[in-house]
Formats: structure tokens, C-alpha cells, sequence
């Protein structure tokens, strides 16, 4: 039976990759081979990642058997809390190199100068998987301030602030360089056009700073502009807001936005605000695409230690994110009772981890999921 489900759903050749979302939107495909599968089972590198990590990939595997998903995990539990699992690190990077699919949770980084570089940034710069893409969108069952949001953030994933340039130049006097590329603006910049040409969206809001950072973001903007005359005829519209009128007018009036594009510093800090706006970041699903690689995640990078272990997690962003990928590999199908079944969960109100304001544990989710799949 379940050959023949992978007749129909596995596609042979890589134009039928599409889209990698759960809520009414995807993202273009560029990479150039397939991922790795084997007797139509994809092997899929698994990081569950630091915090809550175990336990909300725990979820997405339970329910990946119950409808039994063609999905073979390559899982390494690397961790972030201490540089001694570098060696870890590095297998979990050449399995990503080999499968080109991986879900992830988020792995901790240290605040410490003496502590390691972060290794979700290593892992984006050395992957190459340039563009970040959040999905915001008010849920029925999630009661917030503001109702019908709906919105795509997309980040630049591998420079600016992030660029980990920095040295103390005398004591007392540290330097730290944002690097920015035309080349990479104008990369995240197609991508978001793209996104926003394949999901029917209508505008794309570029984000920056260059008021003040007129070299650095003025190229950002600068290319962003040339770049969305090249889609004029598509419809699309195209504006440009500074970051921190950004921020009030998400808070404000969530609904003038539709995509999203901004360089990789404030992709950070308005993914948390957009997460905020539709119920927090146990709702949040989201992925890292690159040319060759595609790294799915939850959309609010939080490692959330406070209540590691206890059973409390939402897993609805881990689960949502997980049926990205699946779509990223052609299995619409599972993909569609998955989601599915999770948004039922989430919309029927019964069933509420303490986030969402309820009682109920990770498991009780992850059954109440299982028992809404057809």
C-alpha cells in the first residue's frame, strides 16, 4: 500500500518540487539535485535541537509513523550548550551536505565571548540557505489582539550583522563589521518576488535603515528597488518602511503587510513580533532555503530551557515546519492530513498548551493531532 501511495507522490524528476508551506504559501525551488532517497524513502537529516527540542520532534516522529511518512531520520543530537560537541556538529553538517533535507530544532547559543560562535548561523553560511521564510497568520482558535493576520516575513539569512566580524580594536573599543553584498540583496530580493508571484500575494514591504546606514542599507534598498521595476508587470505592488516604524505599525496595523523582505539583523527581531501578533512562537512555522539545501525549523528561533523536559511545549510550529518539508519533497498529501489535522487541534480550542493559555501537555497534543489524522 504504501508503494502505491509513493507512485502518485513521490515525483521522479525535480520541476515537480514545489512548495513548502502549510499556510497557503511556498517558496521557488533552486536546488539542483534531489534529495537523498532510497527505495521511495527520503532520508532526512534530524537535529532535535537544545530545550524543548527533544520533546517537539518527538511529535512530529510519532505522528510521521501514524501516517506512516516514507521519512528515514538521520538524527544527531548535537547540542549548543557547550563547544565540546563540535565534532557532532560537524557530522550533522556533512549529513545535511548528503540529504539535503534536514528539520531542526534550535540549538543554544552562549552569550559569552569565551563561548562558541552559534552554530544556526554556521549552519546557514555554510549551507548557503540564504533566505528565511516566517509565516505569520492568525488562527481561529488562538484568540489574539488583532484578528486576520497574515503575513510573510523573509530574511537574509547569511550576512549583515550576522557576518561575525568583530575584533577589539584597543581595550575598551570593540569593532563589528556588517557586511552587505549587492549580490545577496539582490538574491533575497528575487526570492521575495517569487514567493510573492507563486502564492498569489500582492505586495512585498522591504524593511531597513538606510536613513542612518546610508552605504550599507541604502544598497539593500537601492537593489530592492531595481529589482521589484523588473516585476512591474507582474501586479505586485512595492514599499519601503524603516525598521523601527516597522516595528510600531506591526503592533499597530498588522494587515497593510503581506511579504516581507529585510536584511538578516531585523528578520531577527520582527520574526518575534510577528510571532507575538498570532500567538507566539508554538505557532510559528518556518524554513532556511538555499540553492542546494533546504533546513526546516520553527519560525521563532527559541530554545525555550524554562520549561525544557516538563511536557508543556507547543509542538504546533515544529509540526507545522515538519509539513513544509514534506511538501519541499512531493508529499503533498501527507503533508495536507498532517496540517490538517494540527489546525483542528489548534481551531477547536480544546486541546491548549500553556502558551496558548491551557493546561494541556505536549502529548496531549500530539494525540489529540494523531486522532484527528484520516
Amino acid at each position: 500500500m504504501l508503494r502505491n501511495v509513493l507512485n502518485t507522490a513521490v515525483r521522479p524528476t525535480f520541476s515537480s518540487l514545489r512548495t513548502a508551506s502549510t499556510l497557503s504559501a511556498g517558496f521557488p525551488k533552486f536546488a539542483e539535485r534531489l534529495p537523498t532517497q532510497y527505495g521511495g524513502v527520503y532520508t532526512v537529516t534530524l537535529i532535535p535541537g537544545d530545550g524543548i527540542g527533544q520533546e517537539i520532534t518527538e511529535s512530529v516522529k510519532e505522528i510521521f509513523e501514524s501516517v506512516n511518512a516514507p521519512i528515514e531520520w538521520d538524527q544527531y543530537d548535537v547540542s549548543g550548550m557547550s563547544s565540546s560537541g563540535e565534532a557532532l556538529f560537524k557530522q550533522a553538517m556533512e549529513s545535511l551536505k548528503r540529504n539535503k533535507v534536514g528539520l531542526k530544532g534550535i540549538l543554544f547559543t552562549p552569550i559569552s565571548k569565551s563561548g562558541h560562535i552559534s552554530w544556526n548561523v554556521a549552519m546557514r553560511q555554510q549551507l548557503d540557505i540564504y533566505a528565511s521564510v516566517v509565516l505569520c497568520k492568525s488562527l481561529p482558535g488562538v484568540p489574539t489582539r488583532h484578528s486576520d493576520v497574515d503575513f510573510a516575513l523573509i530574511r537574509e539569512n547569511t550576512e549583515g550583522e550576522y557576518s561575525g566580524l568583530e575584533h577589539q580594536s584597543y581595550p575598551g573599543v570593540v569593532e563589528s563589521l556588517k557586511v552587505s553584498t549587492r549580490a545577496k540583496a539582490e538574491r533575497i530580493s528575487r526570492f521575495a518576488f517569487d514567493f510573492a508571484l507563486k502564492n498569489g500575494r500582492k505586495k512585498v514591504t522591504c524593511v531597513h535603515k538606510a536613513n542612518i546606514m546610508k552605504l550599507g542599507d541604502g544598497l539593500f534598498l537601492n537593489t530592492f528597488r531595481r529589482v521589484a521595476e523588473e516585476y512591474s508587470s507582474s501586479g505586485i505592488e512595492y514599499n519601503d518602511m524603516i525598521v523601527d516604524n516597522t516595528s510600531m505599525q506591526l503592533v499597530a496595523k498588522p494587515k497593510q503587510f503581506d511579504v516581507m523582505v529585510m536584511p538578516n539583523l531585523y528578520g531577527a527581531i520582527v520574526s518575534n513580533i510577528g510571532a507575538a501578533l498570532v500567538g507566539g512562537p508554538g505557532v510559528v512555522p518556518g524554513c532556511n532555503v538555499g540553492r542546494d539545501y533546504a533546513l526546516f525549523e520553527p519560525g521563532c528561533r527559541h530554545v525555550a530551557k524554562d520549561i525544557m523536559g516538563q511536557d508543556r511545549a507547543n509542538p504546533a510550529a515544529m509540526i507545522l515546519s515538519a509539513t513544509m518539508m514534506l511538501r519541499h519533497l512531493g508529499l503533498d498529501h501527507i503533508a495536507n492530513n498532517i496540517a490538517s489535522a494540527t489546525f483542528q487541534v489548534l481551531n477547536a480550542g480544546k486541546i491548549k498548551t500553556a502558551d496558548m493559555g491551557g493546561s494541556s501537555t505536549t502529548s496531549e497534543f500530539t494525540a489529540a493531532v494523531i486522532k484527528n489524522l484520516v
